[in-house]
């Protein structure tokens, strides 16, 4: 096993609808998406984003583009017009997320 961040493994893009940040992420590979379907879930997306996010986080598989998509509710401060954060919002989520340190079988490598 070796510790790397979820970087190394996908990319992501993110956007937020309201209060709510809409983050997906892809998968590099067959073997790493493979491995992601059973290590990234709703519950550790939420651990992740516990100190902003105060919603539940929804998991949607994407098995065509090997691809997760997570909502994650309550994490915007509001949304735009009622937040104090600065512009991006939930546009940053993504980066946010990929910065998650991940221990991985050395062959998903």
């Amino acid at each position: 096993m070796r510790r790397v961040r979820l970087i190394d493994l996908a990319h992501g893009r993110s956007g937020d609808k309201g209060d709510s940040s809409d983050i997906s992420i892809f998968a590099y590979d067959s073997k790493k998406y493979a491995f992601l379907k059973g290590y990234l879930t709703a519950e550790r997306v939420a651990a992740h984003f516990a100190p902003i996010a105060q919603g539940p986080v929804e998991r949607y598989e994407v098995d065509n583009l090997e691809a997760l998509k997570f909502i994650v509710h309550s994490a915007l401060g509001g949304g735009a017009p009622r937040s104090l954060r600065s512009d991006n919002l939930g546009k940053a989520m993504a980066s946010a997320l990929l910065r998650l340190e991940v221990e991985v079988p050395e062959e998903v490598l």
